[in-house]
This record gives structure tokens, C-alpha cells and sequence, in this order.
């Protein structure tokens, strides 16, 4: 037997649309989940919206329970809370994370879920897959106590790696952004916040999530002699011109990768993808994240959404996406 649900797929770059989909009966090891919320990962999401996914990292770039490809028809996207309606005892009535896509209802193994701890509510759990690549990033940057950090970009993943790191111990740590308006969201998050031409220099370290070459070279301009910028940003098809002469050599600098897709090397071998991901979950009891939520749609509307948000002219952080009981 199988049921209906619907799903947001992009049918062209540029174009996406709610179509139905089959979702079948849960099997042995199988829950069957009803979407209370999604988010839009606003970087990686527009990119994948506008088809700017490069041939070479089509692979990597897919989601867990994607359906089609790059550039398009693909159904994509990682951050769904939903309600456990059949599946094992234990989970029925749960709320759960997984990594599916925006659709109305799915049935997924029971590996695939990650029970939302109490404490943590359902609408902010959206979060937990950007405050995953938070802690992956933290975990390859290694920070130590009392270090001068600066985080440039204050887009959903710098923002989550910000909140994480103000609540470590005798840091000090700057969110550095060209948009003034992020000053409140530092704020909410407990941190400071500078424009990049005012931003704290002589930096023992600098997570950079910009997605844009000004933001990694202001980002080497921050750093101590030997210090190291973590490079989050993921630029697509685009090239990258970084000045790599000048001070670079002289003071010794590192440029060193991180990507949520493999379990930092530091933690690889005592630590899952489930121990990082309930991690994320864990850290999303403090309220502070609220500030990562900057608009709200309703699934129906989110097709007109995502065009605005991919050109500029709704400037949020975390969209979320709300299912009102949505029951085909």
C-alpha cells in the first residue's frame, strides 16, 4: 500500500513547485514521519535553487534522501522536524530530526531520525543541521581557552558557529559582517559584532563562512603570525582570487578546509555522525539560536519564497517553513 504526500521540487534552476508524491507504507526498521517544520539552508539551498552546483561536486553535494539531480528536476534539502506517527513504540509521537527534504510526509529507516531532546522545541530544532556543520567546523579548528576568534560572514552558518563559541571559556570572538543589521543578532547571541574594516586583528583563529573572496582575504588580514583561518564557505562554480603573496608566507598563515560531509579528523575515531547531530540537538536548548530565525512561510508559499530569498530581496538568516497540519 502506498499514501500521498506533497514535496517542493525544483523543475528548472530558478523554478520550483509542490508536486505529489507516493510515500509508502512503513516496513520493519521504517517510521513514517509527518513535517511539522523545515528550514532553508539559505546558502547551499539558493545555490542548489539558482543551478550553480558544479558538474565535479554533483556527488558530494547531494543530499541523504534526494530524488533527482543537479541542476534540475532535483528534490533537495536537509533540515525537517516532524511528528513520528508509525513506526516503533518507542518513537511514536516523537519528535524527530531528519535530513529529508521539504515534504509533507516520508517514511525514512529509524537510523534516519534523531529523537528532538525535551527542552529543545520542535520550530528550533530546524537548526540542528547548521549547528551539526558548527560543530564539525570546531571540532577542526580546535580553539583554545582564552583565544581571539573572529567568525566573518553572518549568514546562518557563522551565526551558528558564533553561538556556539560564546559559551566558551575566555574567548574572545567577533562576528564581523558588511551588514550593520547583524550587529542585533550578535547581540542575541552573545557576542560582539564589527564591520569588516573595524573588525579585532591579531587572531589565534578565523572561522570564515562569507562565501566571498573580500571575506577570506579580510579574513588572513585578521589572523596572528601562524594563525589559522577554517574555511566554511562553499563558493559553487565560482573562482576564488586570494592574495596569497604579500604578508601570507612571511607570518606563516593556514588556509585549512572543513565540511560537514565527514566527521572532523580529530573526532573520527570516538565519534559518529548520530554522537555529532545529538550533539547539535543538545546545544539547541539555548534560546539564544531563536535569533538564527529570521522569517517564516507556510509550505504552500514556499516556491515564491525561494526566489526572493536567492536574489537578495528577502535578507534572511534560517526561513522556516511551516506545515499546518498538513494530512492528505
Amino acid at each position: 500500500m502506498t499514501d500521498s504526500a506533497r514535496a517542493l521540487w525544483l523543475a528548472a534552476p530558478g523554478r520550483a513547485g509542490i508536486r505529489p508524491v507516493a510515500v509508502p507504507e512503513p516496513g520493519p526498521g521504517e517510521v513514517l514521519v509527518r513535517t511539522r517544520y523545515s528550514g532553508v539552508s539559505r546558502g547551499t539551498e539558493t545555490l542548489v535553487f539558482r543551478g550553480e552546483v558544479p558538474a565535479s561536486q554533483r556527488a558530494a553535494m547531494g543530499a541523504p534522501f534526494q530524488e533527482g539531480d543537479f541542476p534540475a528536476p532535483v528534490k533537495y534539502g536537509y533540515l525537517n522536524v516532524g511528528v513520528v506517527e508509525r513506526g516503533p513504540a518507542e518513537l511514536l509521537g516523537r519528535a524527530v530530526f531528519c535530513l529529508y527534504p521539504h515534504q509533507t510526509r516520508y517514511v525514512v529507516p529509524v537510523a534516519a531520525v534523531t529523537p528532538v531532546p525535551d527542552g529543545v522545541p520542535p520550530e528550533r530544532a530546524v537548526l540542528a543541521g547548521t549547528v551539526e556543520t558548527a560543530v564539525n567546523a570546531l571540532w577542526d579548528a580546535a580553539p583554545l581557552i582564552g583565544d581571539r576568534i573572529a567568525v566573518v560572514g553572518a549568514g546562518m552558518v557563522g551565526c551558528s558557529v558564533a553561538g556556539v563559541l560564546a559559551r566558551f571559556p575566555g574567548a574572545r570572538v567577533q562576528l564581523v559582517d558588511v551588514d550593520e543589521s547583524r550587529a542585533a543578532t550578535a547581540a542575541a547571541l552573545g557576542v560582539d559584532f564589527a564591520r569588516p574594516q573595524d573588525a579585532l586583528g591579531d587572531c589565534d583563529l578565523v572561522i570564515h563562512a562569507s562565501a566571498t573572496p573580500a571575506g577570506l582575504t579580510r579574513s588572513l588580514e585578521l589572523l596572528a603570525p601562524e594563525g589559522q583561518v577554517i574555511e566554511l564557505s562553499w563558493y559553487g562554480d565560482r573562482p576564488v582570487s586570494v592574495p596569497l603573496g604579500e604578508f601570507f608566507h612571511s607570518r606563516r598563515l593556514t588556509v585549512r578546509s572543513s565540511q560537514v560531509g565527514a566527521v572532523a579528523p580529530a573526532r573520527r575515531g570516538r565519534r559518529t555522525f548520530g554522537d555529532r547531530l545529538g550533539l547539535a540537538l543538545r546545544l539547541l536548548a539555548d534560546p539564544a539560536f531563536d535569533a538564527l530565525i529570521s522569517a517564516e512561510c507556510a509550505f504552500d508559499d514556499l516556491p515564491a519564497v525561494l526566489p526572493r530569498l536567492a536574489g537578495g530581496e528577502l535578507p534572511a538568516l534560517c526561513v522556516r517553513v511551516r506545515y499546518d497540519d498538513d494530512r492528505e
